[in-house]
């Protein structure tokens, strides 16, 4: 009796878990706008324009966070060891200023940086991606599909062997 009562939470636990495993943005995030450095409000559809026949690692983070700054080091590793890859920095920074600020700090200049908003519990790409965490990283291949949904951190081993695997 127990083990028919374990069976439909452990099903609602499968499908959960296979929901957030996605191959493809969502309409809504892909028409969300996103800042440039420069202040130019560009629809994340057109930045990843940008990357196709490129593999991108996708680096979520703000310069507030603790995690994301413990993380650049390993960015910065990453980025030595897959030099050809792109690498797209979106900012949750509350500030313009300091998310300027924290691109010189964490030299994220490395990649391309755009400030998605100011809140990562909010808005459709945020809500598409399931951002629960930063850091997050994510790959996505030549063809523009989501290779990595999901690693919190930069060296984390999925994260290097799907960039092995798209050289």
């Amino acid at each position: 009796m127990k083990n028919l009562f374990l069976l439909p939470i452990l099903f609602f636990m499968i499908s959960c878990t296979q929901a957030q495993e996605k191959t493809a943005f969502g309409k809504e995030a892909l028409e969300a706008k996103m800042t440039s450095v420069d202040g130019k409000e560009v629809a994340f559809k057109d930045i990843l324009a940008q990357y196709k026949g490129k593999v991108v690692v996708i680096d979520v983070w703000a310069s507030w966070c603790p995690d994301c700054k413990k993380g650049m080091p390993k960015v910065h590793d990453l980025q030595k060891q897959f030099p050809n890859v792109k690498y797209l920095f979106l900012s949750y920074d509350r500030v313009d200023e300091k998310w300027k600020n924290g691109i010189e700090t964490f030299n994220t200049k490395g990649g391309d940086n755009y400030h998605v908003g100011t809140s990562m519990k909010e808005g459709a790409f945020s809500k598409d991606i399931v951002l629960d965490w930063i850091p997050r990283y994510m790959v996505i291949d030549k063809t523009g599909k989501i290779a990595l949904f999901k690693a919190i951190e930069a060296d984390d081993a999925k994260l290097i062997e799907t960039l092995k695997n798209l050289k």
